[in-house]
Protein backbone atom coordinates (compact mmCIF):
# COMPACT_ATOMS: atom_id res chain seq x y z
CA UNK A 1 0.00 0.00 0.00
CA UNK A 2 1.78 3.37 -1.00
CA UNK A 3 0.54 6.21 1.41
CA UNK A 4 -0.07 9.56 0.19
CA UNK A 5 -1.54 12.56 1.83
CA UNK A 6 -3.99 12.95 -1.24
CA UNK A 7 -5.56 11.22 -4.10
CA UNK A 8 -6.89 12.98 -6.97
CA UNK A 9 -8.97 10.41 -9.37
CA UNK A 10 -8.87 12.11 -12.92
CA UNK A 11 -6.59 14.68 -14.70
CA UNK A 12 -8.44 16.73 -16.50
CA UNK A 13 -9.14 20.36 -15.96
CA UNK A 14 -10.42 19.97 -12.10
CA UNK A 15 -8.39 17.04 -11.20
CA UNK A 16 -5.04 18.77 -11.94
CA UNK A 17 -6.01 21.79 -11.30
CA UNK A 18 -6.86 20.57 -7.47
CA UNK A 19 -3.22 18.25 -7.74
CA UNK A 20 -1.50 21.25 -8.38
CA UNK A 21 -2.97 23.39 -5.52
CA UNK A 22 -2.47 20.55 -3.08
CA UNK A 23 1.20 19.68 -4.37
CA UNK A 24 2.10 23.56 -3.90
CA UNK A 25 0.87 23.30 0.14
CA UNK A 26 3.01 20.80 0.23
CA UNK A 27 0.94 17.67 0.45
CA UNK A 28 1.87 14.58 -0.97
CA UNK A 29 -0.57 14.23 -3.97
CA UNK A 30 -1.07 11.85 -6.75
CA UNK A 31 -3.19 12.11 -10.06
CA UNK A 32 -4.33 9.04 -11.30
CA UNK A 33 -5.57 8.89 -14.96
CA UNK A 34 -7.02 5.86 -16.72
CA UNK A 35 -6.28 7.53 -20.11
CA UNK A 36 -2.75 7.03 -21.83
CA UNK A 37 -2.67 10.93 -21.72
CA UNK A 38 -3.37 14.15 -19.31
CA UNK A 39 -6.16 16.33 -20.15
CA UNK A 40 -7.59 14.71 -23.17
CA UNK A 41 -10.91 16.65 -22.87
CA UNK A 42 -8.88 20.16 -22.76
CA UNK A 43 -7.18 18.62 -26.18
CA UNK A 44 -10.09 18.73 -28.32
CA UNK A 45 -12.38 21.46 -26.65
CA UNK A 46 -12.89 24.86 -29.11
CA UNK A 47 -11.92 22.97 -31.81
CA UNK A 48 -8.58 21.95 -30.69
CA UNK A 49 -7.91 25.71 -29.66
CA UNK A 50 -9.19 25.66 -25.86
CA UNK A 51 -11.50 27.86 -24.74
CA UNK A 52 -10.12 28.51 -21.40
CA UNK A 53 -12.33 30.56 -19.78
CA UNK A 54 -15.32 32.90 -20.04
CA UNK A 55 -14.04 37.08 -18.98
CA UNK A 56 -17.60 36.93 -18.04
CA UNK A 57 -18.04 33.88 -15.93
CA UNK A 58 -20.43 34.36 -13.02
CA UNK A 59 -23.41 32.73 -11.30
CA UNK A 60 -25.81 33.70 -13.49
CA UNK A 61 -24.12 31.48 -16.06
CA UNK A 62 -24.84 28.21 -15.24
CA UNK A 63 -27.57 26.07 -14.11
CA UNK A 64 -27.85 23.88 -11.03
CA UNK A 65 -29.72 22.13 -8.54
CA UNK A 66 -29.03 24.30 -6.04
CA UNK A 67 -28.56 28.22 -7.39
CA UNK A 68 -26.32 29.66 -4.76
CA UNK A 69 -23.82 26.86 -4.44
CA UNK A 70 -21.14 28.07 -7.15
CA UNK A 71 -20.89 31.72 -6.07
CA UNK A 72 -18.16 30.78 -3.32
CA UNK A 73 -15.59 29.26 -5.74
CA UNK A 74 -16.48 30.91 -8.88
CA UNK A 75 -15.96 34.58 -6.31
CA UNK A 76 -12.55 32.91 -4.85
CA UNK A 77 -10.46 31.82 -7.97
CA UNK A 78 -12.14 33.96 -10.76
CA UNK A 79 -11.24 33.89 -14.61
CA UNK A 80 -8.62 36.56 -14.66
CA UNK A 81 -6.78 34.40 -12.45
CA UNK A 82 -6.41 31.43 -14.54
CA UNK A 83 -5.60 34.28 -17.20
CA UNK A 84 -2.98 35.76 -15.08
CA UNK A 85 -1.33 31.74 -14.95
CA UNK A 86 -2.00 31.62 -18.85
CA UNK A 87 0.11 35.10 -19.36
CA UNK A 88 2.64 33.81 -17.15
CA UNK A 89 3.52 31.57 -19.49
CA UNK A 90 3.85 33.64 -22.71
CA UNK A 91 0.32 31.71 -23.81
CA UNK A 92 -1.03 33.98 -27.04
CA UNK A 93 -5.20 33.98 -26.84
CA UNK A 94 -7.36 35.65 -28.22
CA UNK A 95 -11.82 36.70 -28.01
CA UNK A 96 -13.70 35.40 -29.81
CA UNK A 97 -17.06 36.56 -29.29
CA UNK A 98 -19.01 36.88 -25.96
CA UNK A 99 -15.95 36.58 -23.67
CA UNK A 100 -15.18 33.70 -25.32
CA UNK A 101 -10.90 33.28 -24.68
CA UNK A 102 -8.89 30.43 -26.98
CA UNK A 103 -5.35 29.90 -27.32
CA UNK A 104 -4.28 30.75 -30.26
CA UNK A 105 -2.19 27.97 -31.32
CA UNK A 106 -3.16 25.16 -29.63
CA UNK A 107 -4.82 23.49 -26.60
CA UNK A 108 -1.75 21.25 -25.89
CA UNK A 109 -0.25 24.80 -24.65
CA UNK A 110 -2.82 24.78 -21.64
CA UNK A 111 -1.93 21.34 -20.95
CA UNK A 112 1.74 21.59 -21.30
CA UNK A 113 1.05 24.87 -18.55
CA UNK A 114 -0.73 22.09 -16.39
CA UNK A 115 1.98 20.19 -16.47
CA UNK A 116 4.57 22.25 -15.94
CA UNK A 117 2.95 23.38 -12.93
CA UNK A 118 2.65 19.77 -11.49
CA UNK A 119 6.55 19.33 -12.05
CA UNK A 120 7.49 22.31 -10.52
CA UNK A 121 5.36 22.22 -7.40
CA UNK A 122 6.45 18.05 -7.31
CA UNK A 123 3.01 16.60 -8.26
CA UNK A 124 2.94 13.23 -9.31
CA UNK A 125 0.61 12.21 -11.95
CA UNK A 126 0.18 8.50 -12.97
CA UNK A 127 -1.67 7.52 -15.99
CA UNK A 128 -2.98 4.19 -17.76
CA UNK A 129 -4.15 3.55 -14.38
CA UNK A 130 -7.53 2.03 -13.96
CA UNK A 131 -8.97 2.05 -10.44
CA UNK A 132 -10.75 -1.22 -9.32
CA UNK A 133 -12.53 -0.37 -5.85
CA UNK A 134 -12.41 2.37 -3.38
CA UNK A 135 -12.87 1.70 0.41
CA UNK A 136 -12.68 3.53 3.45
CA UNK A 137 -11.04 2.78 6.37
CA UNK A 138 -12.26 2.75 10.35
CA UNK A 139 -9.67 5.22 10.73
CA UNK A 140 -10.65 7.86 7.89
CA UNK A 141 -8.48 6.69 5.04
CA UNK A 142 -9.61 5.87 2.06
CA UNK A 143 -7.67 2.92 0.13
CA UNK A 144 -7.72 3.04 -3.66
CA UNK A 145 -7.08 -0.40 -5.42
CA UNK A 146 -5.89 0.20 -9.11
CA UNK A 147 -4.17 -1.98 -11.87
CA UNK A 148 -0.98 -0.12 -10.97
CA UNK A 149 -0.67 -0.07 -7.19
CA UNK A 150 -3.27 0.19 -4.25
CA UNK A 151 -2.73 3.67 -2.93
CA UNK A 152 -3.93 5.01 0.62
CA UNK A 153 -4.88 8.84 1.37
CA UNK A 154 -6.10 10.62 3.94
CA UNK A 155 -8.08 12.76 1.41
CA UNK A 156 -10.00 11.34 -1.74
CA UNK A 157 -11.01 13.63 -4.79
CA UNK A 158 -12.98 12.56 -7.90
CA UNK A 159 -12.58 14.52 -10.91
CA UNK A 160 -13.56 12.01 -13.17
CA UNK A 161 -16.16 14.25 -15.00
CA UNK A 162 -19.38 13.05 -16.62
CA UNK A 163 -20.58 11.11 -19.26
CA UNK A 164 -19.88 13.33 -22.42
CA UNK A 165 -17.29 12.37 -24.97
CA UNK A 166 -17.10 8.35 -24.17
CA UNK A 167 -14.56 8.36 -27.32
CA UNK A 168 -12.56 10.21 -25.03
CA UNK A 169 -12.97 7.68 -22.39
CA UNK A 170 -15.72 9.08 -20.59
CA UNK A 171 -17.11 6.93 -17.58
CA UNK A 172 -20.12 6.76 -14.94
CA UNK A 173 -17.11 6.53 -12.42
CA UNK A 174 -17.93 9.38 -10.40
CA UNK A 175 -21.78 8.31 -9.71
CA UNK A 176 -20.70 5.09 -8.90
CA UNK A 177 -18.51 6.27 -5.74
CA UNK A 178 -21.09 9.04 -4.98
CA UNK A 179 -23.59 6.00 -4.86
CA UNK A 180 -21.15 3.81 -3.09
CA UNK A 181 -21.22 6.60 -0.38
CA UNK A 182 -24.57 7.45 -0.12
CA UNK A 183 -24.41 10.57 -2.10
CA UNK A 184 -27.55 11.74 -3.53
CA UNK A 185 -27.60 12.47 -7.34
CA UNK A 186 -29.76 13.76 -9.91
CA UNK A 187 -29.75 12.33 -12.91
CA UNK A 188 -27.11 12.77 -15.91
CA UNK A 189 -28.63 13.70 -19.30
CA UNK A 190 -26.68 15.00 -22.51
CA UNK A 191 -25.82 18.69 -21.78
CA UNK A 192 -24.94 21.55 -24.26
CA UNK A 193 -26.29 18.48 -27.57
CA UNK A 194 -27.23 19.12 -30.95
CA UNK A 195 -31.21 18.62 -30.98
CA UNK A 196 -32.93 16.15 -32.86
CA UNK A 197 -36.03 17.35 -34.79
CA UNK A 198 -39.77 15.75 -35.10
CA UNK A 199 -39.68 15.40 -38.87
CA UNK A 200 -43.68 15.26 -38.91
CA UNK A 201 -44.03 18.83 -37.33
CA UNK A 202 -41.05 20.63 -38.92
CA UNK A 203 -40.03 21.78 -42.37
CA UNK A 204 -37.93 19.80 -44.27
CA UNK A 205 -34.86 20.18 -42.37
CA UNK A 206 -32.84 17.25 -43.82
CA UNK A 207 -32.90 19.50 -47.40
CA UNK A 208 -31.23 22.30 -45.54
CA UNK A 209 -28.53 20.43 -43.62
CA UNK A 210 -24.81 22.80 -43.24
CA UNK A 211 -27.37 26.49 -43.71
CA UNK A 212 -27.25 28.41 -40.91
CA UNK A 213 -28.54 31.66 -39.69
CA UNK A 214 -28.92 34.07 -36.43
CA UNK A 215 -31.78 34.04 -34.77
CA UNK A 216 -32.98 34.74 -30.64
CA UNK A 217 -33.44 30.70 -29.63
CA UNK A 218 -35.93 30.57 -26.33
CA UNK A 219 -38.19 28.83 -23.77
CA UNK A 220 -40.76 30.90 -21.27
CA UNK A 221 -37.79 31.46 -18.78
CA UNK A 222 -34.75 32.08 -21.15
CA UNK A 223 -33.44 32.80 -24.26
CA UNK A 224 -29.90 32.91 -26.42
CA UNK A 225 -29.03 34.94 -29.40
CA UNK A 226 -26.93 32.98 -31.58
CA UNK A 227 -26.15 31.10 -34.78
CA UNK A 228 -28.30 27.94 -35.76
CA UNK A 229 -26.70 25.10 -37.45
CA UNK A 230 -29.54 22.54 -39.52
CA UNK A 231 -27.49 19.14 -39.53
CA UNK A 232 -28.73 15.81 -40.77
CA UNK A 233 -30.49 15.21 -37.83
CA UNK A 234 -32.32 18.59 -37.10
CA UNK A 235 -30.12 21.38 -35.59
CA UNK A 236 -27.08 22.59 -33.84
CA UNK A 237 -24.97 25.50 -33.27
CA UNK A 238 -24.70 27.95 -30.19
CA UNK A 239 -27.85 28.72 -29.70
CA UNK A 240 -29.70 25.73 -30.01
CA UNK A 241 -26.48 24.04 -27.87
CA UNK A 242 -27.63 26.71 -25.12
CA UNK A 243 -31.05 26.49 -24.54
CA UNK A 244 -30.75 22.38 -24.98
CA UNK A 245 -29.41 23.05 -21.07
CA UNK A 246 -32.64 24.24 -20.07
CA UNK A 247 -35.48 22.23 -21.98
CA UNK A 248 -35.39 19.71 -18.75
CA UNK A 249 -37.77 17.42 -21.08
CA UNK A 250 -40.04 20.03 -22.85
CA UNK A 251 -40.29 18.43 -26.31
CA UNK A 252 -40.26 22.31 -27.71
CA UNK A 253 -38.79 25.68 -28.28
CA UNK A 254 -38.90 28.79 -29.80
CA UNK A 255 -37.43 30.63 -32.42
CA UNK A 256 -37.21 34.41 -33.32
CA UNK A 257 -35.60 34.84 -37.24
CA UNK A 258 -32.91 37.45 -37.59
CA UNK A 259 -34.38 39.47 -34.47
CA UNK A 260 -32.01 42.39 -34.31
CA UNK A 261 -33.39 42.88 -37.46
CA UNK A 262 -37.11 43.35 -36.16
CA UNK A 263 -38.54 41.13 -39.25
CA UNK A 264 -42.27 41.20 -38.19
CA UNK A 265 -41.49 45.34 -38.39
CA UNK A 266 -39.82 44.97 -41.64
CA UNK A 267 -42.56 42.76 -43.33
CA UNK A 268 -45.14 45.74 -41.74
CA UNK A 269 -43.77 47.93 -43.91
CA UNK A 270 -44.00 45.43 -47.10
CA UNK A 271 -47.57 44.77 -46.43
CA UNK A 272 -48.66 45.80 -49.49
CA UNK A 273 -45.65 44.40 -51.79
CA UNK A 274 -46.61 41.91 -54.75
CA UNK A 275 -42.26 40.63 -54.18
CA UNK A 276 -42.99 37.36 -52.76
CA UNK A 277 -42.73 36.11 -49.19
CA UNK A 278 -39.47 33.97 -49.74
CA UNK A 279 -37.92 36.86 -51.75
CA UNK A 280 -38.42 39.63 -49.22
CA UNK A 281 -36.98 36.93 -46.44
CA UNK A 282 -34.20 35.95 -48.60
CA UNK A 283 -32.81 40.02 -48.12
CA UNK A 284 -31.98 38.51 -44.87
CA UNK A 285 -31.25 34.86 -44.74
CA UNK A 286 -30.35 31.94 -46.46
CA UNK A 287 -32.58 31.50 -50.24
CA UNK A 288 -32.65 28.21 -49.81
CA UNK A 289 -33.79 28.43 -45.88
CA UNK A 290 -35.95 31.45 -46.87
CA UNK A 291 -37.73 29.27 -49.46
CA UNK A 292 -38.03 25.92 -47.36
CA UNK A 293 -39.54 27.78 -44.68
CA UNK A 294 -42.35 30.16 -46.49
CA UNK A 295 -43.42 27.28 -48.48
CA UNK A 296 -43.78 25.05 -45.45
CA UNK A 297 -45.99 27.68 -43.49
CA UNK A 298 -47.94 28.51 -46.46
CA UNK A 299 -46.37 31.72 -47.54
CA UNK A 300 -46.02 31.06 -51.36
CA UNK A 301 -46.93 34.49 -52.20
CA UNK A 302 -46.58 38.04 -51.88
CA UNK A 303 -47.83 39.69 -48.31
CA UNK A 304 -50.73 41.43 -50.40
CA UNK A 305 -51.94 38.46 -51.64
CA UNK A 306 -52.77 37.36 -47.55
CA UNK A 307 -55.66 38.31 -46.11
CA UNK A 308 -55.30 40.27 -42.46
CA UNK A 309 -55.69 36.93 -40.09
CA UNK A 310 -53.32 35.39 -42.23
CA UNK A 311 -50.58 38.31 -42.35
CA UNK A 312 -50.88 38.16 -38.50
CA UNK A 313 -50.07 34.68 -38.48
CA UNK A 314 -46.76 35.05 -40.52
CA UNK A 315 -45.47 38.32 -38.27
CA UNK A 316 -46.57 35.61 -35.51
CA UNK A 317 -44.20 33.19 -36.82
CA UNK A 318 -41.36 35.50 -37.22
CA UNK A 319 -41.32 36.31 -33.85
CA UNK A 320 -42.30 32.69 -32.24
CA UNK A 321 -41.37 30.09 -34.66
CA UNK A 322 -42.27 26.87 -32.65
CA UNK A 323 -39.68 24.17 -32.92
CA UNK A 324 -41.00 20.14 -32.12
CA UNK A 325 -38.00 17.72 -31.25
CA UNK A 326 -37.65 14.47 -30.20
CA UNK A 327 -34.49 14.16 -28.62
CA UNK A 328 -30.84 14.89 -29.09
CA UNK A 329 -28.01 13.45 -30.19
CA UNK A 330 -26.59 12.07 -26.96
CA UNK A 331 -23.28 11.71 -25.04
CA UNK A 332 -21.01 11.34 -27.72
CA UNK A 333 -22.32 14.93 -29.22
CA UNK A 334 -22.53 16.54 -26.26
CA UNK A 335 -20.09 19.25 -24.69
CA UNK A 336 -20.93 18.38 -20.88
CA UNK A 337 -23.27 16.31 -18.52
CA UNK A 338 -25.90 17.70 -16.85
CA UNK A 339 -26.71 16.70 -12.97
CA UNK A 340 -24.82 14.73 -10.98
CA UNK A 341 -23.45 15.03 -7.65
CA UNK A 342 -26.66 16.94 -5.50
CA UNK A 343 -24.25 20.54 -4.28
CA UNK A 344 -26.09 19.89 -0.96
CA UNK A 345 -23.82 16.78 -0.44
CA UNK A 346 -20.94 19.03 -0.94
CA UNK A 347 -19.48 22.18 1.39
CA UNK A 348 -19.35 25.29 -0.98
CA UNK A 349 -16.31 26.40 0.23
CA UNK A 350 -13.81 23.21 0.22
CA UNK A 351 -15.53 20.45 -1.74
CA UNK A 352 -15.92 18.35 0.67
CA UNK A 353 -18.48 15.63 0.96
CA UNK A 354 -20.58 16.43 4.33
CA UNK A 355 -21.23 12.82 4.98
CA UNK A 356 -17.77 11.57 4.72
CA UNK A 357 -14.67 13.84 6.12
CA UNK A 358 -11.75 13.55 3.45
CA UNK A 359 -14.17 12.62 0.48
CA UNK A 360 -13.84 15.97 -2.22
CA UNK A 361 -15.72 15.94 -5.34
CA UNK A 362 -15.42 18.92 -7.99
CA UNK A 363 -15.42 19.85 -11.96
CA UNK A 364 -18.45 18.14 -13.94
CA UNK A 365 -19.25 15.00 -11.13
CA UNK A 366 -21.28 18.07 -9.69
CA UNK A 367 -24.11 19.08 -10.57
CA UNK A 368 -23.06 22.64 -11.97
CA UNK A 369 -23.94 23.36 -15.07
CA UNK A 370 -22.28 26.03 -17.19
CA UNK A 371 -23.07 27.51 -20.93
CA UNK A 372 -21.06 27.15 -23.87
CA UNK A 373 -18.07 29.70 -24.29
CA UNK A 374 -15.81 28.58 -21.50
CA UNK A 375 -17.65 28.66 -18.54
CA UNK A 376 -17.67 25.30 -17.66
CA UNK A 377 -13.77 25.59 -17.59
CA UNK A 378 -13.82 28.46 -15.44
CA UNK A 379 -15.89 26.26 -12.79
CA UNK A 380 -13.39 23.19 -13.05
CA UNK A 381 -10.69 25.61 -12.43
CA UNK A 382 -12.36 27.42 -9.64
CA UNK A 383 -13.63 24.03 -8.33
CA UNK A 384 -10.44 22.57 -8.42
CA UNK A 385 -8.44 25.69 -7.11
CA UNK A 386 -11.38 25.30 -3.87
CA UNK A 387 -10.81 21.83 -2.88
CA UNK A 388 -7.00 21.95 -3.23
CA UNK A 389 -6.59 24.68 -0.21
CA UNK A 390 -8.47 22.18 1.71
CA UNK A 391 -7.36 18.46 0.80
Amino acid sequence: MIRKDVVVIGAGAAGLQCGIESAKAGRNTIVLEHNRMIGTKILISGGGRCNFTNINAGPSNYTSSNPHFHKSALSRYTPNDFIDLVEQYKIDYYEKTLGQLFCKNSSREIVALLQSEADKYGLEIQTSTKVGEIKKADDGRYFVLTNQGDYSCESLVIATGGLSFPSRGATDFSYRVAKQFGLKLNPPRPGLVPLVLDFNKNLDYKSLRGISFYAEVYTDNISFKEAVLFTHKGMSGPAILQISNYLNGSKEFHIRLEPDLDLPAFFTKERRSGVLVKNLLSEHLSSRFATEWATYHGFDCSPKQLDDPQFERLLGLLDKWTIAITGDEGYSKAEITLGGVHPDELSSKTMETRKHKGLYIIGEAVDVNGWLGGYNFAWAWASGWAAGQFV
